[in-house]
């Protein structure tokens, strides 16, 4: 039972887990923002394009 205590404080103590956790905490905000500044973008893109298409078909239709 004392090996036992002794090696839960061992793992308290020790700090490598802790940093490799904060550093995924980060890779996932970072991802995250990633994702949805890309998912903005895009949609944006998209209506933006749209419209452009829009203007170019009636701007430039053959006339009748």
């Amino acid at each position: 039972m004392k090996a036992f205590v002794n090696s839960v404080r061992a793992f308290a103590r020790e700090e490598d887990g802790v940093a490799l956790t904060e550093y995924l905490i980060l890779l996932a905000l970072l991802v995250g923002g990633v994702i949805g500044a890309v998912t903005l973008a895009g949609t944006n893109l998209s209506n933006v394009w749209t419209a452009w298409a829009g203007w170019f078909t009636t701007a430039l239709a053959v006339p009748a």
